[in-house]
């Protein structure tokens, strides 16, 4: 027992609802997948032929169609993992049950320096764990990494087409009305350049079921100061695809 529930982690893997036991694996299923956070880009290459519907997962909220599409001739799953630590866990869980067992995260995420220019690369390194889902598969610390291997192959790949990028520290907060000054100021003392609602528990979790798995972000909005700037950062629908196939091509090299 501990004052705090939440730092009261347990290690077995088999817990009574499990998406291995629920789930059969789908024929034909993409060992690579994206976990895609810009769902109006899926939409778009949906309509447009792009991306074929071959399954899906269901909940409340409703159904989220997994697509395949290709790249360079080979084939990956794609998603839209919901919004928020919780979802983007469970989807990773059931992703691995349907057959997929390499994973890129790409989205977006607020920065907390506003010299980072809006839609620049941003590559975490660490995660700072902010948010619940991670304790439940890790046991309780500050900080979780992702896969290096699949960093590398984000880092390669942006480095071959000549993109900058920053290796950074990012916070995840499951909390977006909470960002207090006090905290961004810090976070930004301990080194976080962004902040986000997923990274660390899409770590946890991918390290917790042994699959590689890293993100790719580009800087949107600006909260390091006393107001808040959007900076248009959902309208920037060129980097949104941009970034969606330079993670394809990341995710093809795991």
């Amino acid at each position: 027992m501990h004052d705090y529930p939440i730092l009261e982690f347990d290690p077995d893997p088999d817990a009574i609802i499990s998406a291995q036991r629920l789930i059969t694996p789908i024929p034909g299923m993409p060992r690579h997948a994206l976990l895609c956070f810009f769902g109006d880009q899926i939409a778009r290459m949906a309509e447009e032929g792009i991306a074929e519907p071959i399954s899906d997962i269901r909940g409340e909220m409703g159904r989220h169609i997994i697509y395949r599409i290709e790249h360079q001739g080979e084939p990956l799953a794609i998603v839209q993992p919901g919004v928020g630590a919780p979802l983007a866990a469970g989807f990773v869980e059931e992703m691995i049950a349907k057959g997929c067992d390499r994973f890129i995260a790409c989205g977006g995420a607020g920065v907390l320096d506003r010299e980072i220019a809006a839609g620049h690369l941003l590559i975490p390194t660490e995660a700072l764990r902010d948010e619940g889902t991670s304790y439940h598969y890790m046991a309780p610390s500050r900080w979780v990494s992702p896969d290096p291997v699949a960093v590398q192959a984000i880092e390669a790949t942006l480095a071959e087409h000549g993109i900058e990028f920053l290796r950074c520290k990012t916070w995840t907060t499951d909390a977006f009305y909470r960002e207090t000054p006090k905290k961004v100021a810090k976070r930004k003392a301990e080194g976080c350049l962004c902040v986000e609602m997923e990274a660390s528990a899409l770590f946890a979790a991918a390290r917790f079921r042994d699959v590689p798995l890293a993100q790719v972000l580009y800087a949107g909005d600006d909260v390091s100061g006393l107001d808040w700037d959007p900076r248009e950062w959902n309208d920037r629908h060129d980097v949104r695809e941009r970034v969606i196939w330079l993670a394809a091509e990341a995710c093809l090299r795991l």
